[in-house]
């Protein structure tokens, strides 16, 4: 099977799963509830009775956001102008490369909402692996069955990005990149290696992604017990179908930059005031619900392209014997009869 198949194919599944998105744009909305509740309360006590409270109720006033943003401590901190519109995608693309801590309250929020996506993984590719409808019990049911499993190796994939950003990051940017320009005097050349920086970093890291990605989906369709295991199993797929692999990762960051693209042009910032303020914060849903859109394409033309390239089953995801077989043992049971058989 080719990237381009499993990546039309993750495509079909995903749309035929219409209540996983909405269920994923869900969970992200209920993890974000809390903070957003507590920052109104920040807001609220900080306009008071003010004249700035009016002028807050017609419209973005700038000069109060710059006031709030300077007095601001924890969560209030986050609250800035670069997250409205395109730039909350930057801010976070330049966060992530250059390794900036994340705010306390943030970190607990990301924290919990990792827990709820090792949760949801399971019953994610499982539905996914079998391409039809498992209902909510087998939805579920997936869910629980591997959901330690998953956090176990979520908890060697949290080490390994540890390491990476901790050490990798410190050593390609404080250490190997200022004595590589310690007698640099042209602004594009360190600019260059800066960038060759980041390509290193960011290969590394898209590495240790699929690793890890093929590890959950082994850990699934395969039904393996041990973390270890599946990621030795992920990265020997990997290794194996590195072509593939390699591509079809491409066909989805093509995918994402594509929609970065799309909300660049379309996304207009904070507006003054009346309708387009609604429209804005609209629109800035819609890219959420379409981020989580391709991180399950992700998952899905992953899922797929294993199946297909598996040499000793034929995947088929044709529908259930027994629940709750494994995909694995599912599809080989209804995989049509060989010759000889």
């Amino acid at each position: 099977m080719t990237a381009r198949t499993a990546f039309r194919e993750g495509i079909r599944r995903v749309n035929g799963a219409p209540m996983v998105v909405a269920g994923m744009f869900a969970v992200t909305l209920f993890v974000t509830l809390p903070l957003s509740y507590a920052l109104r309360g920040m807001i609220s006590a900080h306009l008071g009775s003010s004249l700035a409270a009016d002028l807050a109720v017609a419209g973005t006033n700038y000069d109060w956001w710059q006031e709030f943003s300077a007095q601001a401590a924890g969560l209030g901190t986050t609250f800035v102008p670069s997250i409205t519109g395109f730039g909350a995608v930057l801010d976070n693309l330049s966060g992530l490369l250059d390794n900036t801590p994340l705010a306390a309250t943030i970190a607990g929020a990301t924290a919990a909402w990792l827990v709820l996506w090792s949760f949801l993984t399971g019953g994610i590719i499982d539905r996914f692996a079998r391409a039809r409808r498992t209902r909510s019990h087998g939805f579920f049911g997936a869910c629980g069955m591997h959901f330690w499993r998953l956090v176990r190796l979520g908890a060697v994939a949290l080490l390994a990005y540890g390491f990476l950003f901790r050490y990798v990051h410190a050593w390609i940017f404080v250490g190997a990149y200022p004595w590589l320009i310690r007698d640099v005097t042209v602004e594009r050349t360190a600019f260059a290696i800066h960038l060759a920086g980041y390509l290193i970093f960011g290969t590394l890291l898209i590495l240790c992604n699929l690793v890890f990605d093929y590890a959950r989906v082994r850990i699934v369709v395969e039904d393996r017990r041990s973390a270890l295991g599946a990621i030795l199993a992920g990265g020997r797929f990997v290794g194996r179908h590195a072509a593939d692999a390699a591509a079809l990762y491409l066909l989805n960051a093509a995918a994402f930059l594509l929609l970065i693209a799309l909300y660049a042009v379309l996304a207009p910032g904070a507006p003054r005031s009346g309708l387009s303020m609604w429209l804005v914060f609209g629109l800035g849903e819609l890219y959420i619900l379409a981020r989580h859109y391709l991180k399950l394409l992700f998952y899905a033309s992953e899922t797929v392209l294993f199946q297909g390239a598996l040499a000793h089953a034929a995947y088929t995801a044709a529908p259930a014997l027994v629940w709750p077989e494994s995909p694995a043992a599912e599809t080989i049971g209804n995989a049509e009869p060989t010759a000889g058989s």
